[in-house]
């Protein structure tokens, strides 16, 4: 059975948040109206469990509707994408009967939201290292001090999710995952002013002895790459979603060059735009180019939800496939401004717009650099030391 999308994300609702998405763009604001309304639609439970009060989906429907949302409002996808990760990663842990996040499920329900503390400037490890300093309490619980970035959902989260380093317990080191809540020693500062996705306001987080209760401490795991089902669940969630997103931009931009080139006319020829034969060839390319992404997101994520096996191969997948999702989208939104002509270099113009959200896509991780290491490591094996 085909999976109806407009169900969970109806027309009406996408037409609202494009309309607001220029403005959002413009004033640098965060869309709270789109939020209100994606919570009220259910949207933030929508990969919960139905006995847990959700909407039941899996990563594969998760990944349509966020391609979907993304034609509307690429900033707001991706900002709403930070939520589905925790959510995305509470649905790993259930489907493999691994307890401990059960409160994130059952906090998207009740609404809250869930934001993304992993990033951190110049750690390149992410996953496998963080520079924060966490501090272990007597009663389980931990504190938190250390700077993350690009914290998108800054102005409005409920919970953060985040990791840090434990350098003071008897098996240290340990990386801690964990959850803490907006207090004073949380201050999230107002530095996002950027180039595209303006929407997110992903600011910059200080933690200053930030406290994780002991209920809300998920992981302690040795640094470095580790089969720990906390690992695959943020990659392969995240890789996934920011793939969806990335691809849903590609859609767009697609959608408005199609439309643009056969509703202008050639002055020289008196024909349409969409005759011209080297417009055709632009279109095609971009389309055969978007084509391909699709059906990759959704067998990937249905293997994460039917728990395929592919080994270490996971990481080479998922990194690959958000990688060509990025640089599609660039390559199909750079086609469709030059088919569209001057008018998408007006900031007015919604591919301008496109235009500069897409190229934050190579900043998210597996940057390709990271992506091109894990393929030349599955495919040629290590570096000699």
């Amino acid at each position: 059975m085909t999976f109806d999308s407009s169900v969970f994300l109806p027309d009406d609702l996408l037409a609202r948040i494009r309309e607001r998405a220029p403005i959002h763009d413009r004033e640098n604001t965060f869309p709270q109206q789109d939020l209100d309304e994606l919570r009220e639609a259910g949207y933030l439970s929508i990969l919960v469990p139905t006995e847990r009060g959700g909407a039941g989906l899996g990563l594969e429907q998760a990944a349509v509707l966020q391609q979907r949302l993304a034609t509307a409002s690429p900033a707001t996808a991706l900002a709403i994408n930070m939520h589905l990760v925790w959510t995305g990663v509470a649905k790993v842990f259930s489907d493999r009967g691994v307890p401990g996040l059960e409160f994130v499920q059952d906090g998207a329900v009740a609404g809250d939201v869930f934001a993304f503390g992993i990033s951190e400037g110049g750690n390149d490890l992410v996953l496998f290292g963080s520079d924060t300093d966490a501090v272990p309490a007597a009663d389980g619980g931990y504190a938190f001090t250390g700077t993350k970035i690009f914290t998108s959902l800054a102005p409005v989260w409920t919970k953060l999710g985040l990791h840090g380093l434990d350098t003071t317990s008897p098996d240290a080191p340990k990386l801690v995952f964990a959850f803490v809540e907006r207090t004073d020693a949380v201050i999230t500062s107002d530095d996002w002013d950027t180039l595209g996705m303006r929407g997110t306001q992903s600011r910059t987080t200080r933690l200053d002895g930030a406290v994780a209760a002991a209920e809300h401490v998920v992981r302690r795991i040795d640094p470095g790459p580790s089969p720990d089902p906390i690992i695959f669940g943020i990659f392969s969630v995240f890789e996934l979603l920011l793939a969806s997103v990335y691809t849903g931009i590609a859609r767009r931009a697609l959608d408005l060059a199609t439309s643009t080139v056969t509703k202008r006319t050639s002055k020289k020829t008196g024909r349409s735009y969409a005759q011209d034969p080297d417009i055709r060839w632009r279109i095609a390319d971009m389309g055969l180019a978007y084509d391909a992404l699709p059906p990759q997101i959704a067998a990937l994520a249905r293997d994460v939800d039917a728990r395929a096996d592919h080994g270490a191969r996971w990481f080479t997948l998922l990194s690959g496939t958000k990688h060509r999702a990025v640089t599609m989208a660039k390559h199909v939104v750079d086609q469709a401004v030059l088919a569209c002509g001057g008018g998408s270099y007006f900031s007015s113009n919604e591919l301008s717009r496109l235009y500069r959200d897409v190229l934050a896509g190579m900043f998210h991780p597996s940057d390709p650099e990271s992506a091109h290491a894990a393929a030349a490591a599955a495919l040629l094996g290590p570096v000699e030391g």
